[in-house]
């Protein structure tokens, strides 16, 4: 049996997969129309995105708003007809500017993580952009449901559900990434169940799982469990059209399960990445903050141990040495480089639901 289509409201996947977002600078439109072309649902991160700019330094705000619209006009002149969403972070503390460049460029979904986005569906006027809140746990679920009803009279279009397998930042504490009871297989039927008071018929709000899903029979697993379709992020890292340096690339390539681990971000919160030069020497010798982008409202310049943004540009930019390499659990198992079509069709073929 095919895989089932991904329907959210009015739009229509052909395959049950959405391309995370990867800040910064992993995806750009580049991998996001690449997948939206093969039948996907691409994302653009809008973290720090306009990183390449020539005024980034100067103005990071002006920079970040002008590369986001530029980047989804761009997506959507490679991808016509594909579906083109965008990932912003909850705690960006251009935020709002980024939901409204979004709205402007027509874009056509909005998935939101690093906090609850409690003011979403107040900033998007155009109803046919589809909102969707990333949530960690089925009381986060209820909350973000519940509220955006009573303020607004909306609910999620649709639900991502971000297990602790995920690369970046993770929604989890260090002691819940442990917890088996916080897995993505308990999450899913935990989020199905608190988001039952909020659907009808008219409006169902698809469970998208997200979060260490690597192979076709993972998709298949999770749509078994009431899933109506997946997020994958590290897969996409090593395909021909990830905006990311070739270096950036190999760092997934070569990477052992050993070389996987969990860091403490300078915004406080636990995260996955590759561990590197960069991450080894920052106990003796952590790089000094010169300049603070003010990209996340957790973050203080006066307090950080590095500045992530920094770290992070470094990365790809292809200074894997000087840099962070953020990347989910399942990394080590990527071996080579390919196009997005081939691991699309091996992720088709993979794939079967009985």
């Amino acid at each position: 049996m095919r895989l089932p289509k991904l329907k959210i409201g009015n739009l229509i996947a052909d395959l049950p997969i959405i391309q995370g977002g990867m800040g910064i600078g992993v995806s750009l439109s580049k991998l996001a129309s690449a997948v939206a072309n093969e039948g996907g649902i691409g994302v653009i991160s809008a973290a720090q995105i306009g990183f390449r700019e020539k005024d980034f330094e100067e103005n990071p705000k002006s920079a970040n708003i002008r590369a986001l619209k530029k980047e989804i006009r761009e997506a959507k002149k490679l991808s016509p007809k594909g579906i083109i969403g965008v990932n912003i972070m909850a705690a960006s503390s251009e935020f709002e500017e980024l939901v409204n460049a979004s709205e402007e460029e027509n874009i056509d979904l909005i998935i939101c993580g690093a906090g609850l986005p409690t003011n979403l569906p107040s900033l998007v006027k155009n109803k046919n952009i589809k909102l969707i809140p990333i949530v960690s746990s089925g009381k986060a679920a209820n909350i973000i449901s519940k509220l955006w009803i009573k303020k607004y009279n909306y609910t999620p279009d649709a639900i991502i559900v971000e297990g602790p397998k995920a690369g970046g930042h993770l929604g989890f504490s260090r002691e819940d990434l442990k917890d088996e009871t916080k897995k993505l297989e308990v999450l899913i039927p935990e989020v199905l169940e608190a988001i039952k008071p909020y659907k009808t018929d008219e409006k169902p709000i698809p469970v998208i799982a997200a979060g260490g899903i690597y192979s076709g029979s993972d998709i298949s697993k999770f749509i078994k469990l009431g899933a109506s379709g997946v997020q994958m992020a590290t897969r996409f890292v090593a395909t021909n059209e990830c905006d990311a340096h070739i270096d950036f690339k190999k760092a997934y390539v070569n990477a052992k399960e050993s070389d996987i681990n969990i860091v403490t971000s300078p915004v406080g919160m636990p995260g996955r990445a590759v561990i590197n030069e960069f991450i080894k020497s920052l106990r003796e010798n952590p790089p000094k903050v010169t300049k603070c982008y003010n990209c996340l409202k957790p973050c203080n310049p006066k307090t950080t141990p590095y500045c992530i943004s920094k770290a992070l540009i470094n990365s790809v930019n292809g200074e894997i040495s000087k840099g962070l390499v953020f990347c989910g659990s399942n990394a080590y198992k990527i071996n080579k480089i390919v196009s997005v079509k081939e691991l699309m069709k091996e992720l088709i073929k993979e794939s079967s639901i009985e």
